[in-house]
């Protein structure tokens, strides 16, 4: 029985390696990067079947990664690997095109278990999370048709650490 592919990315080579042996008795790993230009080349290179990423990665964000792969790959699964707990980086995500989002915090416990489940076309939110979130997201499409083109960049920004000028102005 083939193995699924997974594409790993995150900038630091501990988690990064951490992730990997996690992952690595159950699904083939094709390959690890650390920044996000670089995941979106071995991205669109080797062709994974879900791609595990950091949102926060130097060059480009893990979201504005995954923005650029799934124009270019609209069927592959991302899984989300992050720190933040913060609902709008989770929204962010979702918003990309991820259908998993897992706090580093909580790897060991959820990371396998998400990965499963997405790639059987499944929505995962680490349990750490508020299961608030996990409702809003049960039809990725109806989530993101509840927001505007311009409300989707804003959230995109905040989530990459950029605020929309309008959010600055007094």
């Amino acid at each position: 029985m083939k193995r699924p592919r997974i594409l790993l990315a995150d900038d630091h080579a501990l988690i990064l390696e951490g992730i990997r042996r996690v992952l690595a008795q159950h699904f083939q790993i094709v390959g690890t990067v650390e920044d996000g230009r670089t995941l979106v080349e071995a991205a669109l290179r080797l062709k994974p079947d879900l791609i595990v990423s950091d949102i926060t990665m130097p060059h480009l964000s893990g979201i504005d990664a995954a923005i650029q792969i799934k124009a270019s790959l609209p069927g592959i699964k991302l899984l989300f690997v992050s720190a933040h707990s913060n609902s709008a980086y989770v929204t962010a995500a979702f918003e990309a095109g991820g259908t998993g989002y897992v706090l580093k915090s909580a790897v060991l416990e959820d990371l396998l278990d998400a990965a499963q489940r997405v790639l059987k076309g499944r929505i995962y939110v680490s349990s750490g999370l508020s299961t608030e979130l996990l409702g809003r997201f049960q039809h990725p499409a109806a989530a993101t048709s509840r927001l505007s083109k311009r409300e989707c960049e804003a959230l995109r920004l905040i989530a990459t650490g950029r605020l929309p000028r309008k959010l600055l102005e007094p």
